[in-house]
């Protein structure tokens, strides 16, 4: 990773809470644990010598239990809290260092949060909510309403800019927060536990209507949750925290297959693998002919060797599998970047599936495939 790459640097970061804050700080780099801090000077250790970076672009999800230290540290990305010790770097520059006015211009233009409990305006309407970073960054109202717009049907809440918080559900409300937030054009946006408030079939479709919304946004996301599922399914890195302490940051596969001690390694016992695996790791490529090229006798002699064959007409690609009497037959596909766990559905219908990569067929996925793969992954109880 570049220096261009990075949009967010912490630095050896240290959050104490009590009267003898350099006295815990010491004990901690002496070796101390959490209890022992607490015992010794009154202190609690918040965070204890953070130190890692995030890519723009990314969503990078931290993560972990109650008490872990990962709300408190989101708050330090906006200086909502301010560390005992360490930097934090937003764009290369140390945001410690921004004066009071420097540092409300940074909190209305450079980062926008979303809340677990929505945080609207009762008394306004869902457009009012939605523009109100914009209003008070100075945009004129007919701009801001143009954007808010722009944002309320980005999150499919087109129709509704004239109805009130109380007339939404759940998941809508929170649609609304993350209109607001996307409306200051912030490069940065932080979600604290922001589905965990939702019922689970309205989260899934938040997290795959923010996974749509960060493919075509590029924002840099820092992702709260205490949901490995979650974090697996939305991050493209994760970091996991016990006790103010950082035990590992990498992929969702590193964290899952390289966990880098018994703690992580206890933590990803459980975890759904088919939300942490793709098609990609179980498909199995095959040729492809275009229909012509699809003879009988051609296509007999590479069903011999391969579990199928893709035929191409110029329109949708077509599969002919191994076993399979007939014509090759229109089957549904999915991209080779797809959770296995997303392939279920269409795999309960069907017996195999497409498997796309830059939008051209290469391969096929069977549910033998897909389970085989889970199988090989599966740690042992």
């Amino acid at each position: 990773m570049t220096a261009s790459d990075v949009k967010i640097q912490i630095e050896k970061v240290y959050k104490i809470f009590g009267d003898r804050p350099d006295d815990a700080i010491a004990e901690l780099r002496a070796g101390a644990q959490k209890t022992e801090v607490l015992q010794k000077t009154g202190c609690v250790v918040g965070l204890k010598d953070i130190d890692f970076s995030i890519r723009n672009g990314e969503t990078f999800v931290i993560m972990g239990l109650s008490g872990s230290g990962k709300s408190t540290l989101i708050r330090h990305f906006n200086r909502l809290i301010e560390p005992t010790a360490g930097r934090i770097l937003v764009g290369g520059r140390n945001i410690m260092e921004m004066n009071a006015k420097e540092l409300l211009a940074f909190r209305r233009n450079g980062i926008s949060m979303v809340f677990q409990r929505f945080g609207l305006l009762p008394h306004q309407t869902v457009l009012e909510n939605t523009i109100c970073g914009p209003i008070l960054q100075g945009v004129n109202r007919r701009e801001a309403v143009a954007l808010g717009m722009e944002q309320l049907e980005l999150v499919g809440l087109k129709g509704f800019e004239n109805r009130f918080p109380r007339q939404l559900s759940g998941g809508m409300q929170q649609r609304v927060g993350l209109a607001r937030a996307l409306a200051t054009k912030a490069d940065v946006l932080l979600m604290d536990e922001a589905f965990s408030a939702l019922d689970p079939l309205i989260k899934s479709d938040m997290q795959e209507q923010l996974k749509d919304i960060q493919a075509r946004l590029k924002k840099t996301i820092i992702f709260i949750t205490h949901d490995l599922d979650e974090a697996l399914h939305l991050g493209d890195r994760i970091a996991i925290l016990k006790d103010g302490e950082l035990r590992q940051v990498g992929t969702g596969e590193e964290i899952l297959f390289r966990p880098a001690d018994d703690y992580v390694e206890r933590f990803v016992r459980k975890v759904d693998l088919s939300r942490a695996m793709y098609a990609h790791e179980a498909f199995t490529k095959v040729p492809v002919l275009t229909s012509a090229e699809a003879t009988p006798e051609r296509s007999a002699a590479l069903l011999r060797e391969h579990p199928g064959v893709v035929v191409t007409n110029g329109v949708a690609p077509r599969l002919l599998a191994r076993g399979a009497t007939g014509e090759a037959i229109a089957v549904a596909s999915v991209d080779a970047g797809a959770a296995i766990g997303q392939c279920f559905p269409l795999l309960a219908a069907q017996d195999a599936i497409l498997v796309t990569e830059g939008g051209a067929a290469t391969g096929m996925l069977t549910r033998e495939m897909a389970f085989k793969a889970l199988a090989r992954s599966a740690r042992p109880v």
